[in-house]
């Protein structure tokens, strides 16, 4: 028997006398969010996980992860599709594997803290529209931020997973904060809070196999519920820390399906099904199965979204993470921003302003939304500040942090930054130390009465109370009262081979397809030019089909008398009149008359979120006029000069590029 023919039979027959492990080890599958999330951009379309749903339904994950995290935002911004409507259209197909969302507690899916009515409504509706398990995670590890939601959890018979963030001071685990006790104590808290399962949330994949093991050993030796580890592929590790934590004895373990595996995203389910075969955390999973759901997802899935998953990194892994502790998506968001801005040649200048930053803001995990405020500080540190101020333009974000809107830092904030940043902060200049969400005023009701005769029900409202201009948009395609942009619209198969098709021709030098045709013989009136481009040059033959050539007519430049005149027998021919189906061209609009005074100019892209200020209004020099969001964190823009505002040129929602006047002031 030859070894192909053997391997064959043991791949088909390896189910055949495979006992059910003593101990399994169970798997949470994060293909359809944290997955697409991580590779394209959270771009994935509802429509394209229907073919492998109710494939993925018979696969026996303890879990499927389906929503929350940064779908909810992408869906209705940038897929023009309806959140809660995924909930309902999965669970048509996958009828007996619970579904997973990431909350962000009292962030919700935002990247701020919402009023406690906005949260209590968000999860009674997750709830209802199907949601079994709330994977649920608090940026600083401030377990006062989960009150409110894991209330309303436990009201609705849901599973509550506390999940405890983790970071590092220290290359490996160790350290003033984050060390061994530190993780203990959190799931102590989390315990106590009743807590169905404990989650260690390895957003950048920094935790090392042996920590891992040291981790996941502290918690099943101390506290009672199971314990889940969710590590990123990013450094590479991830792979080696599950199985550590397996040997520790972890219950739940994070993966996907190979197409949407590794890189920033997750170790792949198939090599760990095949690593425990045999033993007693054998998952139990049957790999001919999986390989099939991979086929559907690499030939009829994955090419729609080949466009956004970038090609251009040699290696599947980043262990630059260990040093900067960048998670994924935030690093490809400031590339991103610093590609716009046409800045990304001060990407290492971020890199080094970036743990002094984090350090500034009470050492904080970098996960959503603190990586994104860190990040995005970092880069505007790096652009606007100069040898003489630091910090010379702080987000808004950034405020409520120093302000304690987002709860209570690792280690205290640089009371230097903290002061300037709450500079006529307008909550006031005293940061405050209570539960944050009892200082904001309930939103509920404000954001159905904003949206009535738009809205049709709650769900449409916490849209629009969770993104308020962007979610007010999409309620206007969702219900026709605008027409929706191209680019949101879905691409087919087609659509995508085409495209790559394209592409592969221009790669080839094929693009322009040429007619091959015979040339003609030289005639008797070829003639020879030297026509000069720069410093070269290229001779060129002209042949006058039919007679020598004649030069009848040259036209002058203005102001001056013709070099040539043809001779009064050869008069010019006559125009040629534009043919019916030719348009003349259309003269070109006068422009508009600018406006005197002083600018003020997008120092960054971004979208226009509102104006404080309307025309015609007095202004001082330094007072917000215009918030501007970039890469999801608010910039509150001062007035570069004291006077009138005289001209407003965009409107909210907009979206504007670096250097576009925003308005002017005269």
């Amino acid at each position: 028997m030859s070894d192909e023919i053997a391997v064959k039979m043991t791949t088909m027959n390896y189910d055949k006398d495979r006992p059910a492990a003593e101990n399994p080890v169970k798997v949470e599958d994060l293909s359809l969010r944290d997955g697409h999330q991580s590779l394209f951009a959270t771009r994935g379309r509802t429509e394209d996980m229907i073919p492998v749903a109710e494939m993925m339904d018979e696969v026996g994950f303890w879990a499927m992860e389906v929503w929350g995290g940064a779908t909810f935002d992408t869906m209705h911004r940038f897929l023009n599709e309806d959140p809660w409507e995924r909930i309902r259209t999965l669970k048509r197909y996958i009828k007996k594997t619970p579904f997973s969302m990431l909350l962000r507690a009292q962030n919700l899916v935002g990247y701020r803290n919402y009023a406690d009515d906005v949260a209590r409504a968000f999860v009674d509706r997750a709830a209802a529209n199907g949601m079994d398990i709330f994977r649920t995670f608090d940026a600083l590890n401030d377990y006062r931020n989960f009150e409110t939601v894991v209330s309303v959890i436990k009201e609705c018979g849901k599973h509550f997973q506390g999940c405890i963030c983790y970071s590092m001071t220290e290359p490996r685990m160790g350290g003033e904060v984050y060390n061994i006790d530190y993780y203990v104590n959190k799931a102590k808290d989390l315990e106590a809070m009743g807590a169905d399962s404990i989650c260690i949330k390895d957003m950048a994949g920094l935790i090392a196999p042996y920590d891992a093991y040291a981790i996941v050993k502290a918690l099943k030796e101390t506290v009672k519920p199971p314990i889940h580890l969710h590590s990123h592929f990013t450094s590479g590790m991830s792979s080696m820390s599950h199985l550590k934590a397996i040997e520790a004895g972890v219950d739940i373990i994070d993966t996907c399906m190979s197409p949407y595996a590794f890189r920033t995203s997750h170790a792949a389910i198939e090599p760990l099904v095949m690593a425990l075969i045999g033993t007693n955390r054998d998952t139990g999973f049957d790999i001919k199965h999986l390989a099939a759901i991979n086929e559907i997802f690499e030939k009829e899935i994955l090419p729609k979204y080949k466009h956004l998953l970038d090609d251009t990194k040699m290696s599947i892994i980043d262990i630059n993470v260990l040093l900067h502790q960048t998670p994924g998506g935030m690093l490809s968001n400031l590339v991103n921003q610093l590609r716009e801005m046409d800045a990304l040649d001060k990407l290492d200048e971020v890199f080094a302003e970036l743990p002094r930053v984090r350090k500034d803001l009470g050492q904080i995990p970098l996960v959503t939304p603190t990586s994104q405020i860190v990040g995005i500080q970092t880069v505007n540190n790096v652009l606007f500040d100069d040898e003489n101020e630091r910090y010379k333009m702080i987000t808004s974000q950034v405020k409520d942090l120093c302000y304690g809107l987002y709860g209570k830092t690792a280690v205290p904030i640089n009371p230097e930054v903290q002061k300037k940043a709450l500079k006529g902060y307008d909550r006031g200049e005293e940061p405050i130390t209570c539960r944050p969400a009892e200082v904001l005023e309930p939103e509920l009701e404000k954001a159905q009465k904003d949206t009535e005769g738009l809205a049709v029900d709650l769900d449409d409202a916490l849209i629009y109370a969770l993104y308020p201009v962007t979610g007010k948009k999409f309620l206007k395609w969702k219900y026709g009262k605008e027409q929706p942009p191209q680019e949101v619209k879905p691409r087919t198969l087609e659509d995508a081979q085409a495209e790559m098709e394209l592409i592969k021709k221009a790669k080839a030098g094929q693009l322009v397809e040429k007619t091959q045709k015979a040339a003609p013989p030289k005639g008797e009136n070829l003639r020879t030019f030297n026509v000069f481009v720069d410093d070269d040059y290229f001779e060129v033959g002209v042949d006058s089909v039919g007679g020598a050539p004649m030069v009848n007519y040259v036209q002058p430049m203005p102001g001056m008398a013709p070099a040539y005149a043809a001779p009064a027998a050869a008069p010019a021919a006559p125009a040629k009149a534009p043919a019916a189906e030719e348009k003349a061209p259309e003269a070109a609009p006068a422009p508009a008359a600018a406006v005197e005074g002083t600018p003020l100019n997008a120092p960054m892209p971004g979208m226009i979120i509102s104006y404080e200020k309307n025309v015609g209004d007095s202004i001082n020099e330094g007072e917000t006029v215009v918030i501007l969001e970039a890469m999801k964190m608010e910039n509150a823009l001062p007035a570069p000069a004291s006077g009138t505002i005289k001209s407003i040129n965009f409107s909210s929602g907009d979206s504007v590029a670096k250097g576009d006047v925003l308005c002017v002031i005269g």
